[in-house]
C-alpha cells in the first residue's frame, strides 16, 4: 500500500515510517523539516507545516495515497480541514487520538464529576462529558514537549469529525501513555535517576503505587497503527492501544529496577507522610485501565516487542538522554527524613 504520513518527524511518527517501510509499504512523510529525522532513502518527503494542506493538494492527488495517517491531529478546525483536503484523494484517513477522551480520565484529573468509572475501559465506555480538560498550565507544559499541541487541543471533537464524515471513512486509535527512546516527556527518568543514584528506596505515595495506567511501548504503539491503517476491516472502527497487563505504578516502577539489575526496594506512604514533591493531586480511587482487546481480537495485533527488550531500549535511550533536571523533584533529603521516620515506627512497633 501506498500511505502518507502527516507529521512523521517527531517521537512516534518515525517508528510508523520504519514500520511501513519494514512492512514493504510505500510511505511519505509530511513534516516542517525536523533536522533530526532521517527517513529511509525510499521515503517521499513533504515539507510542510500542517496548516498548509491546500497548498499541496495536486501533490496529494499525484501521491494518490491508500491511506492517510495524522498523527499530530490535536483540534477540531484541524480535523474539518484535513477532511477537507482529502476527500477524493485517498481511501481512508486514520487519526491517532488518545485515551484521554474518557470519562475516567475525568474523574481521575478531578474535573467530571460522580464515582469512579469501571474498568477496564473499552472503546464503548462513556466519554468526557466536559471538553478541554486541561488548566493554561498544564496545557503549556504539554506543549513545551510535543510542538504540534494548540490552544484548542481536544481529541473528541477530532474523533467525531474523522468518524463522521460519509465522503471518508475513517478510523481512530486511541494511544495510550507511549514510552520509549525519543519520548519527550522522559516518563522512565525519575525512577531511573534514583536508581543511578545510588538510592537504596524510593518512595511511593500509597494510593498513587497502587494506581493502573496505560502504557505502551512506542515500537509497538507503531506496528498498531501501521497495522490499523493498512487493514481494510478497520474502517470505521476505534481501536485502543494498551499493554495487555495493567501494571500499578509500584508493579512499574518494580520492573525498571528488576531490568537495571537494582537491589533496592520501593515503598509505599500514606499521602500525609509522604514528601510533597512525591505527592499527587489526581483522584487515585479512579483507575485508568484500558483494554486493548478489540485489536487484538478483531486484526490479530500482537506486540512485536516484548517487556522486557522495550524496557532495556528504554533504559539506554534514557541514560544517554537525559533532560534537564528540577532538583525540587529529586528531594534526597525529604525522601530520608520520611524513610528514617518510617523506620523509628517500625522500631517502636517492635
Amino acid at each position: 500500500m501506498k500511505i502518507l504520513v502527516i507529521g512523521g518527524s517527531g517521537f512516534i511518527g518515525p517508528f510508523i515510517v520504519r514500520e511501513l517501510v519494514k512492512q514493504g509499504h510505500e510511505a511519505a512523510v509530511l513534516h516542517r523539516g525536523n533536522a533530526k529525522f532521517v527517513p529511509p532513502g525510499s521515503v517521499q518527503r513533504i515539507l510542510s507545516d500542517r496548516k498548509n494542506l491546500g497548498v499541496h493538494r495536486k501533490k496529494f492527488e499525484r501521491l494518490a495515497a491508500d491511506a492517510v495517517i495524522d498523527v499530530i491531529l490535536s483540534d477540531e478546525r484541524q480535523a474539518k480541514d484535513l477532511m477537507e483536503n482529502f476527500r477524493g484523494v485517498t481511501a481512508r484517513l486514520v487519526a491517532l487520538s488518545s485515551q484521554d477522551v474518557y470519562r475516567a480520565y475525568g474523574v481521575l484529573l478531578g474535573t467530571e464529576p460522580g464515582p469512579p468509572q469501571p474498568t477496564p475501559l473499552t472503546e464503548e465506555s462513556e466519554l468526557r462529558t466536559k471538553l478541554h480538560p486541561y488548566t493554561p498550565e498544564q496545557l503549556r507544559m504539554a506543549q513545551a514537549a510535543f510542538r504540534w499541541i494548540t490552544d484548542d487541543y481536544d481529541k473528541i471533537p477530532v474523533e467525531r469529525t474523522v468518524l463522521n464524515d460519509p465522503r471518508l471513512p475513517g478510523t481512530v486509535v486511541r494511544l495510550p501513555m507511549v514510552y520509549g527512546p525519543g519520548d519527550p516527556l522522559h516518563r522512565l527518568f525519575p525512577t531511573i535517576k534514583r536508581i543511578v543514584d545510588g538510592r537504596s528506596a524510593i518512595l511511593l505515595e500509597a494510593k498513587h503505587g497502587s494506581l493502573r495506567l496505560p502504557r505502551g511501548y512506542v515500537e509497538n504503539v507503531a506496528a498498531a497503527v501501521v497495522l490499523a491503517a493498512t487493514s481494510p476491516k478497520a474502517a470505521g472502527r476505534i481501536y485502543n492501544i494498551a499493554m495487555q497487563e495493567p501494571l500499578s505504578e509500584m508493579e512499574w516502577g518494580q520492573k525498571i529496577g528488576q531490568a537495571m539489575g537494582w537491589k533496592g526496594q520501593f515503598i509505599s506512604v500514606p499521602k500525609d507522610q509522604a514528601p510533597k514533591h512525591i505527592q499527587t493531586l489526581m483522584n487515585t480511587d479512579q483507575d485508568w485501565v484500558v483494554s486493548s482487546a478489540r485489536i487484538r481480537e478483531e486484526l490479530g495485533f500482537v506486540d512485536p516487542v516484548p517487556l522486557d527488550l522495550a524496557l532495556a531500549r528504554s533504559i539506554e535511550w534514557e541514560r544517554a538522554n537525559p533532560p534537564a533536571v528540577n532538583p525540587a523533584q529529586f528531594d534526597y533529603a525529604a525522601e530520608d527524613a520520611v524513610l528514617e521516620q518510617l523506620r523509628g515506627q517500625r522500631v517502636d512497633q517492635k
